[in-house]
């Protein structure tokens, strides 16, 4: 199968490509370049409209659910229904994100995931590019919606155990490096490979940078549930804005962090260190209402998702409107906001040889957007996922 999209205006990694083309053969870019070189024949032509610009995919590194499913219902269907959900606002790959929970329910979560992407990993859904682990190693006074029964300190052992269930998938751990356990964790993150996050933290300055010095390397959902910033110790949030080595996570859904902070954040991150991301619960695309997450009761109003002490539960954010949002709320350009959106997070997770970009050989993951974001197009390795309606 081959598409080709020509009259495209195409974000590419070092340049705008105006009135270009892009030949897609099977599940992969084969050819990218100006209109004049075009091929004339595909099995399917996709003619763009003066007001599309085609990008690359975007990669949700922190995403629990969306259309009724969720990462820990702990069943292949319900990551095969969120990897076909997803592609309606662009996402191309995606980390399926556990949360704390009973052992049992996460070692089931995992098994699932295990399972889907032995077999389930199929052109045209969202790609399944690992796991992220969030909690149980966590803070519990820095909980938020991580139900507090279930939060246990930092075990590497335990940790071992499941990344064998994961069949080595985890790519991802967020966890709290101050408390017990939390450094040896790190480390042993560090030697496999593995993102270390820090989230839902208690930690100070000082303990923040020493957990840098160890292997953190990024920071979840940067300010939300973690300590801020304050003129005696900035804290978590303070650190990882300070350290250029690290990855902030952004919910840019101007709920859990303000467009000013947002702004603020930008200038001090900066571009290459800021990853966009939705941490959406099992409600988004879907009409407000009562919703369960880790056997919690949350209630969706609008654009928000609150536990009933009116904590946040995640969000309902999608990846386009995130890309449309930090545009509005700093005035940053689109490259920049792809930047975040889908290079960023190739680049953290190793696999931007592949994916995060539109370049011949690369996997044929694309979204087209018209001039308000929405979605028109979204391709999963060379086969069309999503139309817009």
């Amino acid at each position: 199968m081959t598409i080709l999209i020509k009259n495209a205006t195409i974000y590419l990694d070092d340049a705008t490509l105006e009135d270009g083309y892009i030949l897609i053969d099977g599940e992969t870019i084969k050819e990218v370049g100006p209109a004049h070189l075009a091929p004339h024949e595909a099995d399917e032509i996709l003619t763009l409209s003066p007001n599309e610009v085609v990008l690359p995919g975007f990669i949700d590194m922190h995403i629990h659910g969306a259309g009724g499913s969720d990462a820990m219902d702990g069943t292949v269907e319900a990551v095969a229904h969120m990897a076909a959900f997803l592609p309606k606002e662009g996402t191309t790959s995606f980390l399926p994100t556990t949360m704390t929970q009973s052992p049992e329910s996460i070692e089931q979560a995992l098994e699932a995931l295990h399972q889907y992407s032995q077999s389930d990993n199929v052109p045209g859904t969202a790609d399944v590019i690992g796991v992220h682990l969030e909690g149980p190693f966590v803070n519990p006074s820095k909980a938020g919606a991580q139900p507090v029964q279930y939060i246990i300190n930092p075990d590497a052992e335990l940790f071992k155990k499941w990344y064998e269930l994961s069949g080595q998938t985890i790519k991802q751990v967020t966890l709290a490096p101050e408390e017990p356990g939390g450094k040896e964790l790190v480390e042993l993150l560090k030697k496999e490979g593995i993102i270390s996050s820090i989230g839902h933290t208690g930690a100070t300055y000082q303990e923040t940078m020493d957990a840098i010095s160890l292997g953190v390397s990024q920071a979840t959902h940067l300010f939300n549930q973690m300590t801020g910033l304050h003129h005696r110790d900035i804290g978590a949030a303070g650190a990882s804005l300070m350290n250029e080595s690290i990855y902030a996570e952004l919910i840019v859904d101007g709920i859990h962090v303000s467009p000013e902070m947002v702004e603020l954040a930008l200038k001090l991150k900066g571009i290459d260190r800021t990853i966009l991301i939705t941490d959406a619960m099992r409600a988004k695309g879907l009409s407000d209402g009562k919703y369960d997450l880790g056997g919690q009761d949350v209630f969706v109003k609008g654009k928000e998702a609150r536990l009933e002490d009116g904590a946040l539960a995640g969000s309902i954010l999608k990846m386009n409107d995130a890309v449309k949002n930090i545009i509005t709320y700093t005035g940053c350009s689109l490259k920049d906001a792809v930047q975040m959106a889908a290079v960023n997070p190739a680049k953290q997770l190793n696999i931007y040889d592949k994916k995060g970009s539109i370049a011949a050989g690369k996997d044929a993951d694309i979204v087209i957007l018209d001039d308000d974001f929405q979605v028109r197009t979204t391709i999963c390795r060379g086969k069309i996922a999503y139309r817009g309606e």
